[in-house]
């Protein structure tokens, strides 16, 4: 029943899928053109996998290949380097591990134990080996496997990166209409793979998937209450709930590297982006979580020297622009996660990325520095109070970096206050970069790549080249990078021309067909406001620091859900990037937005008519009510816990972390007043302007 298949090349039995997939919160279900149905569920470190055959007969396998791997791109492939299999006698059990290398966190190799167990006695069963075939391409499909009945198989010596493909091929009886398999997965061995399968106690899928979908509700959906009869929104905004929680991976007693009485976490998989609205969000609605993670990356620290900026299967892996770990710690800082966290060893952790320049591991895609972990042009930083265009990605650098250095201010002003100034100094070392007489679209006064002389290399604001490793900014033009000093609005609304100057120019970014082509990656529209990429996520939010425009925040955010957020496949404008996207949009439709490292959220407008956001264990609940909301989402009246407010921020510590309620109230907008009597009037003064604003 095998004719034609070799097992070493998946193009000769892959399936397509026929039918629409199935997915709900723990539970997954396809459809396979040989008339296959797979449905999978998990626990915490265990899978459970069903597979439904049709008719009677033949030919119902179940292929355990070792060897396989996701296809990447380049150096940063991962390949297959070694491992072992072994089964029981009746083939019921099987147990080994895998070894591999590369990948997105590049390193050495990785070893990756296992464990499964089926419900059906095979009627054979047999382990396979052969050459391997990996990484040459186009594959070798001239390889076939070798089968054996021996109930073990060891693809080479240990540490050796070659080792032969093995696996193993389980045939079940003709009459099986069904055959379900349990999977446990370990970083530290089989036995604790093996030990993991007790999660799923049944044998029952459904069961599993129950299970799973109740500790979701009970953990982290529950969290945040929406009041609406507008199915689409909630179906998007719990959706986006789920997506926000699927990583970091909570790993703890799951470390291979190192014995810590530590929390630990993994897969911190794009720091540079998660700082910004994920990791608020966790701080908000789970602290204790939120505090297990901090804990988790001091413990990285302890043991390697830095702090990760992206973290993967156990290893410091990638760093876009800065040292973004510290702006977590930061936020978790200034927002009062002290119990259990070791706050004078965070701040030495925070201070090495800030002082330690780190070694250079030779990143083919930029050789300027390293792109592992800490801050790869700190001689630069520390030189110039900027990134020179010797080094990649110079403005993404520049910014970042004066992002760390305040929240290495805002940790050192409680753990080392005579360093406090050094940090907050250094932060404002963007503004030697920034080129008051370099115009675009007819503004003037943008970010530039200044060399050490101080002469700007040519350069458009509204371009960046491929925007990757070596162009002068990632994933984002300079015209973008340029509104990135979130700590310090007054001084970047200053260099922009005032408020008035500063409105126009956030106007524009929202206008069609101002992009250019080589604008970013993951680009998403044709406005210079790109949805698709992380450093526009506050561009919308940012009308709050200008007086009296508070509803201009509303209107840009709320026209970027409709443009680009559906409740469909592909619904969000670009790579989520581990919750960044997701959390982006929980916060835009509870009518808040977190400053990273501040203790301050801007004011925007609710979704819903009514949102209860429970603050983790302690029982404290911050409401948000939306009176007239069906009549127009633009705010005329705001009240925080019954008396009136003219802010356009409300502070995390005052008003959140120490409140029961917090009454949101809209009244109706006539839409021919919408620019002026439809927007929250505040005055000059109660703009979040700069650097110290909601501190106290």
């Amino acid at each position: 029943m095998l004719e034609n298949v070799n097992l070493f090349d998946n193009l000769t039995y892959m399936q397509p899928r026929v039918a629409k997939d199935e997915a709900q919160v723990g539970y997954y279900k396809t459809q396979l053109q040989n008339g296959v149905t797979a449905e999978i569920s998990a626990s915490m470190h265990a899978g459970i996998m069903k597979y439904q055959f049709p008719g009677n007969g033949d030919g119902k396998f179940v292929l355990v290949d070792i060897s396989h791997f996701l296809p990447g791109l380049g150096k940063k492939e991962q390949q297959y380097s070694n491992g072992y299999l072994e089964r029981s006698e009746d083939g019921t059990w099987y147990s080994g591990y895998s070894v591999f290398r590369e990948g997105w966190a590049w390193g050495g190799d990785f070893r990756v134990y296992f464990c499964g167990h089926f419900d059906t006695t095979p009627s054979k069963s047999q382990l396979f080996w052969g050459k391997n075939t990996d990484p040459f391409w186009p594959n070798t499909t001239d390889v076939k496997p070798n089968f054996t009945n021996d109930t073990f198989l060891k693809a080479g010596a240990d540490n050796y990166q070659y080792g032969n493909r093995i696996g193993g091929l389980f045939e079940f009886p003709g009459d099986a209409s069904a055959v379900t398999s349990k999977v446990g997965v370990s970083w530290i061995s089989a036995d604790k793979a093996c030990s993991f399968l007790d999660e799923i106690p049944e044998w029952d899928l459904n069961a599993t998937a129950k299970a799973a979908q109740d500790n979701w509700n009970s953990e982290v959906l529950s969290k945040i209450n929406v009041t609406t009869t507008n199915d689409t929104q909630l179906q998007m905004f719990y959706t986006a709930l789920y997506h926000s929680h699927l990583l970091p991976s909570d790993r703890t007693g799951e470390n291979p590297n190192w014995d810590s009485e530590e929390p630990y976490y993994d897969d911190f998989y794009t720091l540079w982006d998660t700082f910004r609205t994920l990791h608020p969000l966790i701080t908000l609605i789970l602290p204790d979580r939120q505090t297990d993670m901090v804990r988790a990356l001091i413990d990285v620290w302890r043991h390697e020297r830095f702090l990760p900026d992206g973290r993967s299967r156990n290893y410091n892996g990638r760093v876009q622009g800065g040292s973004n770990a510290d702006n977590v710690l930061a936020d978790a800082y200034v927002k009062g996660l002290k119990q259990g966290i070791n706050w004078a060893d965070g701040y030495k952790a925070m201070k090495t990325n800030a002082e330690v320049q780190p070694p250079n591991n030779l990143d083919w895609e930029d050789l300027t520095g390293s792109t592992k972990e800490g801050r790869g042009a700190l001689s630069d930083w520390i030189k110039y109070g900027y990134v020179t265009p010797d080094k990649g990605r110079c403005l993404s650098k520049t910014v970042e970096y004066a992002y760390n250095d305040f929240s290495v201010f805002q940790v050192a002003q409680g753990e080392a206050p005579e360093e406090a100034a050094r940090y907050l100094n250094r932060s404002a070392g963007w503004q030697k970069t920034w080129s008051h007489n370099t115009t675009a679209l007819n503004f003037t006064g943008f970010l530039a790549p200044t060399y050490g002389n101080g002469t700007i290399q040519p350069y458009s604001p509204l371009t960046c080249g491929q925007c990757s490793w070596s162009a002068i900014t990632y994933e984002g033009v300079p015209w973008e990078y340029s509104l990135g000093f979130h700590f310090d609005m007054e001084t970047l609304v200053s260099f922009m021309g005032g408020p008035e100057a500063s409105e126009a120019r956030l106007d524009t970014m929202f206008i069609k067909g101002l992009s250019q082509s080589e604008q970013s990656n993951n680009d998403a529209g044709t406005t210079i406001f790109n949805p698709g990429n992380e450093p526009s996520f506050m561009t919308p939010f940012l009308y709050n620091y200008l007086p009296q425009r508070q509803h201009k925040s509303v209107q840009r955010s709320r026209e970027v859900v409709d443009e680009y957020y559906t409740d469909g496949p592909s619904g969000i404008p670009g790579n989520d990037d581990a919750g960044s996207m997701s959390s982006w949009l929980i916060w835009n439709m509870v009518g808040l937005y977190p400053v990273a490292a501040q203790p301050l959220y801007l004011i925007l407008a609710p979704w819903f008519e009514d949102v209860s956001i429970t603050l983790g264990d302690s029982g404290g609940v911050v409401r948000v009510v939306a009176e007239g909301l069906e009549d127009g989402p633009y705010v005329q009246k705001l009240k925080v816990n019954g008396q009136l407010w003219t802010k356009s921020w409300i502070s995390h510590i005052k008003y959140n972390m120490r409140v029961s309620t917090m009454p949101y109230c809209g009244m109706k907008c006539k839409e021919d007043m919408f620019i002026c009597d439809c927007a929250m009037q505040v005055n000059e003064q109660d703009q979040p302007q700069n650097k110290f604003q909601g501190m106290t």
